[in-house]
């Protein structure tokens, strides 16, 4: 059994150094990225044993089935899920990582072992398969050397036995690879993989690394000066990212761009181990902002799965300032939810509720969410959008079975199906929350079935009822990219490229109440038939104005036939209608209106182009103190020249006369002792005066108590 790289050195060393010079012309760059990858290679001493177990438990899962009359290769009974316990997270990670290297290299792996007669051994049962393959694409990475035994670690028989095993093979296995090469004329095993699934790990390579500022623990000029300080440069966009340079996003604030290169640089900073910079996919990102554009403050948010605890801690961060609380679905162990405290804690999260009831298990009418407002619905999906599916599986806990779709480019029509039925519950059961005004639904498919079918149904089912705003589809509020053809009016997307991975968002919010797109007149109409208007009359349309008498048409014609805007009217007529006296101006009287300009007022009189009856003259608002034989006298003198009068009116335009509080007092019908009126003053008439540019009070005969006004304020 191998133990120690001394023993490895001298055996075979032809084999290895020819698998070794074909390993270094995988990187086709330049020189420094070969001797970087190179470099890379000789560190490689294997992994904990604990590792190669997990990967092979994910292998068994994900593999890929053949036809029966074409197994060669028999992996046992894989119909139980099997149960994963990982030491740390990055354990987890390197599980993932070596199960999916085995699935891409399935069929190179199985031949190998088949050429070069080291399978099938009667000595390793069907079970043991998937540990086989696993253990030998990595014996093949470390270019057939050796791995190194780590003392405190606890040795699994198992994974002793099948390295033993393939070790004792290392010859014949190095030229059965050889031979590969030589068949497919590839340069490096890269080569052997189809075209498609090379691309695709071309363009996950090159995907910049976006990562998102936890402003709880740190602000970002703090950031801009720490990476200053470590070597960073800032640069405008994306496209100019090269080796220690990164950029703001364009859509999301908080969130900066880092070249790929920079993984392992970047995840052993400071800045990352103190939760300060978290990395994450940027989808995540772009549906946490639009959430937040739609929160006032107060205002608490659902998010109806928990999937990634750095989604839920990127919206604790972002609406921090508007006093939200976040419910979380889903939590439904007592271990998780503290695993989950734990970590909001330790990044600085204070207003999020944990729920361990799941999303569709809630009804719309709990009382613990009715001062929810928004709706992050972020579904279980196929994610054949995402550029690095392991970090998308371990960061959202998804599905392994994403390895294997990636892998063969697809989704099956039942599991698609499945999907979307599933997605299409939850989001009508979401729309179904009365209280709620918007929902924010995103994925990382690249189906409309699972995309903008979903979304149409749900909108066309009517879920939400008659007694509630129905939904309708917006935009997203931050700005568009610059690729106009990466989003439409209503949806926003992303699809896969080198610079982001895909992305679907749709933002459902509620239709605006009707009223608020009525127009003054429609207001006013609603208004006058709850009888809020006392009596007022409301211009009518052309047909009802042809059965309406003609007083309706003068009363009209006082805010200027009908052009003047309705709400002055209607605070004019609501001002003067609760005064019943009619002011009666004669002609000579307001022949001396010229010697009344020496006063401070500056009301403008205007005079009407068609007459008006007495009932459309304005009331008055305060009667000034006055003795009674001079109203007496001029009453008199009014009855004589009413009749001229009548042809001859002054109409008031209103104007905004904002006076100081003042003690006007009026004559009692009881006696002509003055009563105080403590409210302000707003003078909006104008009638008669006199020489000494004061105003005559109507005649007495036709004075009548006053009512207070219910609207005390300026006219407009």
């Amino acid at each position: 059994m191998p133990g120690s790289k001394s023993n490895l050195v001298s055996l075979h060393e032809d084999v290895i150094n020819d698998t070794s010079d074909f390993s270094e012309m995988k990187i086709s760059d330049g020189k420094g990225s070969v001797e970087k990858r190179t470099m890379t290679l000789i560190k490689k001493n294997g992994y904990h044993d604990s590792i190669y177990i997990n990967a092979a438990k994910i292998f068994q899962g994900i593999h890929t089935e053949k036809h029966k009359d074409r197994i060669l290769v028999r992996y046992g009974d894989d119909s139980v899920s099997p149960m994963l316990t990982f030491k740390d997270e990055y354990s987890q990670r390197v599980s993932y990582e070596l199960a999916f290297s085995a699935l891409k290299y399935q069929d190179l792996l199985e031949e190998i072992l088949l050429d070069s007669c080291v399978y099938p051994c009667q000595s390793i049962p069907d079970e043991l398969t998937s540990l086989l393959v696993v253990m030998l694409y990595d014996l093949q990475d470390r270019k057939f050397q050796g791995r190194e035994i780590f003392d405190e670690e606890e040795p699994v028989a198992e994974v002793r036995k099948i390295e033993h095993y393939l070790y004792s093979f290392r010859t014949k296995l190095a030229a059965a690879l050889a031979r590969c090469r030589i068949k497919h004329d590839a340069l490096s095993i890269e080569y052997i993989l189809p075209e498609t699934i090379r691309k695709q790990e071309q363009r996950a390579s090159a995907l910049p690394l976006c990562v998102w500022i936890n402003t709880f623990k740190i602000s970002l000029q703090d950031v801009f000066r720490d990476l200053k300080k470590k070597g960073f440069t800032r640069v405008e966009s994306v496209s100019d990212l090269d080796r220690y340079t990164y950029c703001m996003d364009q859509h999301c604030h908080d969130v900066l761009l880092f070249p790929s290169s920079l993984k392992e640089e970047l995840l052993n900073l400071d800045l990352f181990a103190d939760c300060k910079l978290l990395l994450q996919d940027k989808s995540r990102s772009l549906a946490v902002h639009s959430a937040q554009a739609l929160l006032n403050t107060g205002d608490e948010i659902i998010v109806a799965h928990v999937g990634s605890h750095l989604t839920i801690a990127h919206m604790s961060v972002l609406t921090n300032d508007t006093m939200s609380r976040i419910f979380v679905c889903g939590v439904k162990s007592s271990a998780k939810a503290a695993e989950l405290r734990n970590l909001f804690s330790h990044m600085g999260c204070k207003n999020i509720q944990l729920l361990h009831e799941d999303f569709t298990e809630i009804g719309p009418t709990d009382p613990r969410l009715q001062k929810a407002k928004v709706i992050l619905l972020l579904p279980q999906c196929s994610g054949l959008g995402v550029g690095n599916p392991v970090d998308f599986i371990l960061n959202e806990h998804g599905d392994a079975g994403l390895l294997r779709d990636l892998f063969q480019g697809s989704v099956s029509e039942d599991k698609l199906g499945i999907l979307a039925e599933r997605q299409l519950n939850e989001l009508m059961h979401a729309m179904k929350f009365n209280k709620v005004q918007a929902i924010v639904y995103c994925t990382c498919s690249v189906y409309p079935e699972e995309n903008e079918l979903v979304v149409k149904k749900a909108l066309e089912s009517g879920v939400e009822g008659n007694k509630v705003q129905p939904y309708r589809l917006i935009p997203p509020v931050f700005s568009t990219c610059s690729n106009s053809e990466a989003s439409t009016e209503t949806f926003f997307k992303m699809e896969p490229s080198e610079i982001s991975s895909g992305c679907f968002l749709a933002i459902l919010a509620r239709e605006k109440d009707s009223s608020e797109n009525l127009s003054v007149k429609d207001i006013l109409a609603r208004a006058a038939a709850k009888g809020l208007l006392g009596g007022i009359v409301v211009e009518k349309s052309k047909e009802e104005e042809k059965k309406q008498p003609k007083v309706t048409q003068h009363r009209r014609n006082i805010t200027g036939s009908g052009t003047e805007p309705k709400i002055a009217e209607l605070l004019h007529r609501q001002t003067v209608s609760d005064i019943k006296a009619e002011v009666s101006v004669s002609k000579a009287v307001s022949n001396t209106q010229h010697n009344a300009n020496r006063t401070n007022s500056s009301v403008q009189l205007k005079k009407s182009i068609n007459p008006v009856s007495n009932t459309a003259l304005p009331k008055v608002l305060k009667h000034t103190s006055h003795s009674s034989s001079m109203g007496k006298a001029y009453e008199r003198q009014t009855l004589a020249r009413k009749a001229r009068a009548e042809r001859k009116r002054v109409v008031l335009k209103p104007v905004e006369i904002v006076l100081p509080p003042v003690i006007t007092p009026y004559i009692s019908p009881q006696g002509n002792k003055p009563r105080i009126s403590t409210h302000p003053c707003f003078h909006g008439w104008t009638g008669a005066k006199g020489l000494s540019g004061r105003i005559f009070p109507p005649p007495l005969s036709e004075v009548v108590k006053p009512t207070v006004l219910s609207h005390p304020r300026p006219w407009l």
